[in-house]
């Protein structure tokens, strides 16, 4: 378990390296919700255009890099984050992608500078064949999720929210391998009520909470280059029994597509679909707020292709 003064010392280590992103706060008949606040923080307006480069800094600013650089396997944004940072910090980069991820997100990777190797269908075949050149680099692996340095990154999103909004009820998150969630809860600690938000063909977190461990899932959807590991971290879980809502939220693909089309159409917001799947659980009304709920909702990526969505 990490701890608020964990996450704290981690903020001020990366503060030089990261923006603080942006929160828009719109009223909820906007989108169809009268009666609701929504607070929406904007980690697609981070550097390499996610949150996960907060947790790339960490690991490159916490733990010894060595002559070989670092490795990462990715769905493609922890792996432009890794790479951003390492072209940042003067350090080399080797990123493993499965051939699913975004044409946006392996251009970045590229325009970084780092090496990029694509390896099979899924994150699953990336992060063998990364595990395998580590063994045989001895690059330092930087793990997308389940590394507590990672957590620590990711728990700065939490951290800055409370500052920027301090009167929320609830955080819709979505999830993947579950480094953000984990890392969010556990700067607000049970503070307010912490919902994790799913596509329901990547259920990682559902799957686990019900066996109680984690357990590997589906991993496909619209979603699948952000929001589809095989199974939650080890890290991640028991912080996830602690301070997550019991209940998590699954979405289907067309919600999540609705939901990116809603930001576009309200917010004039470009989100890829692992970014709008926390709003997709409000406007596809899987998660039904309380009268009067004041509601925060991450917008967590933008690394996505244009998308027309005039039809």
């Amino acid at each position: 378990m990490i701890t608020r003064d964990d996450i704290a010392a981690t903020e001020r280590l990366i503060r030089p390296h990261i923006r603080r992103t942006p929160v828009i706060e719109v009223d909820g008949a906007d989108f169809g919700l009268p009666g609701h606040a929504l607070s929406f923080k904007l980690e697609l307006t981070q550097h390499a255009g996610s949150f996960k480069t907060r947790g790339a800094f960490a690991n490159l600013l916490m733990r010894q890099v060595p002559a070989a650089g670092v490795a990462a396997a990715s769905g493609g944004n922890h792996g432009a984050a890794v790479a951003y940072a390492a072209s940042k910090l003067g350090r080399p980069a080797t990123i493993f992608v499965p051939d699913i991820s975004s044409p946006a997100k392996i251009e970045r990777i590229r325009g970084y500078g780092a090496e990029l190797v694509i390896a099979g269908d899924r994150y699953a075949d990336a992060l063998a064949a990364s595990e395998t050149f580590v063994a045989q680099s001895g690059a330092l692996a930087i793990h997308a999720f389940d590394q507590t340095e990672t957590l620590l990154g990711q728990g700065t999103v939490g951290l800055e929210l409370d500052q920027q909004v301090s009167a929320l009820d609830t955080l819709l998150v979505a999830v993947g391998g579950g480094g953000l969630i984990a890392g969010v809860a556990a700067w607000y600690a049970g503070r307010i009520r912490i919902v994790g938000v799913e596509p329901e063909a990547s259920p990682t977190l559902t799957r686990a909470l019900a066996a109680g461990r984690p357990v590997d899932a589906e991993a496909g959807g619209i979603a699948a280059d952000s929001l589809a590991p095989r199974r939650v971290g080890d890290k991640v879980f028991p912080i996830a029994q602690a301070y997550v809502e019991r209940v998590v939220v699954v979405v289907a693909d067309d919600a999540i597509r609705a939901a990116q089309e809603a930001l576009w159409r309200t917010l004039r917001i470009v989100a890829e679909p692992g970014g709008a799947a926390a709003l997709a659980a409000l406007l596809s009304g899987r998660y039904r707020p309380r009268p009067d709920e004041r509601i925060g909702v991450l917008v967590s990526g933008g690394n996505t292709t244009a998308v027309d969505f005039a039809r």
